[in-house]
């Protein structure tokens, strides 16, 4: 059984910071290209970052860029995305996503996903 199990999440003041955890199982991690995605109740995804396990392309989106940084474990199927400087904005539920590709235009083939954890920063 696929598993994406997010954690980390909680509520911050504008400027702190969180490192949010994404334990998977039940795949091949280096099969998939693994990121995170963020969404609030009635309105579309807005992928965040990702890796592409194959060539090693990682993707930011704007508005993350330079505060948002993706990263790894492979021998035990997890990973992070460290966030600092966190601004109102972010405030988002955020989901870990296993992908059929990470290029530097974003996530596309969304496969797998977990049920998100939820970051609150209060201004």
């Amino acid at each position: 059984e696929v598993q994406l199990v997010e954690s980390g999440g909680g509520l911050v003041q504008a400027g702190g910071s969180l490192r949010l955890t994404c334990s998977a199982s039940g795949f091949r991690f280096d099969d998939y290209s693994i990121g995170w995605f963020r969404q609030t109740f009635g309105k579309g995804p807005e992928g965040v970052s990702c890796i592409n396990s194959g060539d090693g392309t990682i993707y930011y989106s704007d508005s993350v860029k330079g505060r948002f940084t993706i990263s790894t474990d492979n021998a035990k199927n997890t990973v992070y995305l460290q966030m600092n400087d966190l601004k109102p904005e972010d405030t988002n539920v955020y989901f870990c996503v296993a992908a059929e590709d990470c290029t530097p235009s974003g996530i596309s083939g969304m496969d797998y996903w977990g049920e998100g954890t939820l970051v609150t920063v209060s201004s």
